[in-house]
């Protein structure tokens, strides 16, 4: 039987200094890893007892070196793994950050800063694509007006 299980988390990464957002895209190594070569966002697997947003600034610590200032819970992504022969719901963040030097973990050899554009042609994956829309929707202004209570992490 199949299992449904909250177990990754994608950290959508922001850099919102100067007159246009920057998105950080992550490119993964060309071996040793899944997906070599993919460009992509901070993603990364839960560990035991750990809630969605400690995995979500964890990742992001692991993979760039980076804190969040502020932290977005925008919405959740369902994906099936057929290695483990489950469906993962992927707990979808974004991250502001004022900080941009970035010290890339093992699992990735390059990466670039974009426009939320650019940086949406560049990612693999579709639902990639839709998070990015759906933060720029929700978080467009810099932060969630009216529902900054709810979506706000920390």
């Amino acid at each position: 039987m199949t299992e449904v299980r909250v177990g990754t988390v994608d950290v959508y990464v922001v850099h919102a200094g100067g007159p246009a957002w920057r998105v950080l895209a992550l490119q993964r190594a060309s071996s040793g890893t899944r997906c070599p070569n993919a460009w992509e966002t901070v993603h990364g697997t839960l560990e035991p007892g750990e809630t969605p947003e400690e995995g979500a600034v964890r990742e992001l610590r692991e993979e760039t070196g980076l804190t969040p200032d502020r932290l977005y819970s925008v919405t959740v992504q369902p994906y099936y793994l057929q290695k483990m022969r489950t469906v993962q719901l992927a707990v979808v963040f974004c991250a502001f950050v004022s900080a941009d030097d970035i010290v890339l973990g093992p699992e990735h050899q390059r990466h670039e800063w974009l426009s939320l554009e650019d940086a949406s042609a560049r990612f693999v994956w579709p639902r990639e694509r839709d998070a990015l829309r759906d933060i720029r929707i929700l978080l467009g202004a810099g932060d969630a007006g009216p529902v900054e209570d709810v979506l706000r992490v920390r």
